[in-house]
């Protein structure tokens, strides 16, 4: 059953925080045969989360939603005390999700409404039972990790970072049992990482072919990827400076189209980073602290960085002109917020991400 603590936000969505109580309702939908879509989130909702939940929503019989802010993917000075923790609007928000679709059911066609079906919001010792540190020195208990692919991109930065996203999601799909799972393509390198762990521990829920990655969703107006780290910036930060990253990205991926060397589509992110930054800080009384932390090409299969050298000829050349993608990401700090974005280029569609 779900759980009773008073002091949980109202929901019409039914609340689980013990593996024991979600798992008695699971145990329910396997006898009913009902497929399980699972969005794993840290809360402090956007739509980029509820584009997941509704994809989940149009493609299984019922939607889990988890909300868990997972220390271990911290490092100690990291922004675990002040990641947004916005539990009631997210509630509100995810309760308002819905689709209304055509299904066949025995032969013939039922008009159904699908609503989410149930939260996870377990606690920090419901997930770590030997207790966690943020010092991975300090840590006891099971870990998991994923070797030979966790320290390239974001890796290089935040060295500890998919240590920590491996184990909980590991945690979490033990716990969730998920039919079909849904990963945004912003933090690209994470999704393929999780789809690559899957497949290596012979999971079943989800099997690697059912962990599914959506498209990054953006802001109409700024194109900016959307992230719960976007509340720490200022509105000058968010208008003006945070879109730059996407721009720049645009602009290697020009570079590459154009035939440029894999160096020369760097060197053309950059330097648009630079001149952005400059002629906003012009004059302006309000300067923008803009820094980038890396902007680079890998390989989605191995994640290893692209030769300089390389333009985009000669990497299509290296599988028979069957147009390759390629991982065009990078980071940048905007004031105190670390932004993170990424481009396919070529057929993102062989990297399994949806249409």
């Amino acid at each position: 059953m779900a759980s009773s603590t008073s002091a949980l936000p109202p929901s019409s969505v039914p609340i689980f925080t013990t593996v024991a109580s979600y798992r008695e309702w699971r145990r329910k939908a396997f006898d009913e045969r009902k497929s399980v879509g699972f969005v794993a989130t840290m809360g402090a909702l956007h739509d980029g989360h509820l584009s997941l939940v509704r994809r989940s929503l149009e493609a299984n019989d019922l939607t889990v939603l988890s909300i868990f802010v997972n220390p271990a993917q911290f490092a100690p000075h990291e922004d675990l005390a002040t990641y947004p923790r916005t539990l009631p609007r997210d509630l509100e928000l995810l309760c308002a999700q819905s689709v209304s679709l055509d299904v066949d059911s025995s032969g013939r066609n039922e008009r159904v409404f699908r609503t989410p079906s149930a939260v996870f919001l377990p606690s920090v010792s419901e997930m770590y039972p030997a207790g966690i540190s943020q010092d991975v020195s300090e840590q006891k208990g099971t870990f998991i990790e994923v070797k030979g692919y966790g320290h390239q991109l974001e890796g290089r930065t935040r060295p500890t970072f998919f240590r920590g996203v491996a184990t909980i999601v590991t945690k979490l799909f033990n716990a969730i049992e998920p039919t079909r799972t849904y990963f945004g393509q912003k933090d690209i390198q994470q999704a393929l990482l999780l789809r690559r762990m899957v497949r290596d521990l012979l999971l079943s829920h989800p099997s690697p072919e059912s962990l599914h990655i959506v498209p990054t969703v953006r802001d109409a107006v700024t194109s900016l990827a959307l992230s719960s780290r976007n509340a720490y910036l200022t509105q000058r930060e968010r208008e003006l400076a945070a879109p730059t990253l996407y721009s720049a990205l645009q602009a290697g991926r020009e570079a590459w189209a154009a035939g440029r060397s894999k160096d020369e589509c760097i060197r053309a992110a950059c330097a648009l980073i630079a001149q952005t930054t400059e002629r906003l800080n012009l004059g302006s009384t309000e300067k923008v602290d803009v820094r980038v932390d890396y902007i680079e090409m890998n390989d989605p299969e191995s994640f290893d960085v692209l030769s300089q050298t390389i333009n985009r000829a000669e990497w299509e050349a290296v599988e028979e002109g069957q147009a390759r993608p390629v991982i065009l990401s990078g980071a940048m700090w905007v004031g105190r917020t670390r932004l993170i974005d990424n481009i396919i280029l070529g057929d993102q569609g062989k990297l399994g991400i949806m249409s």
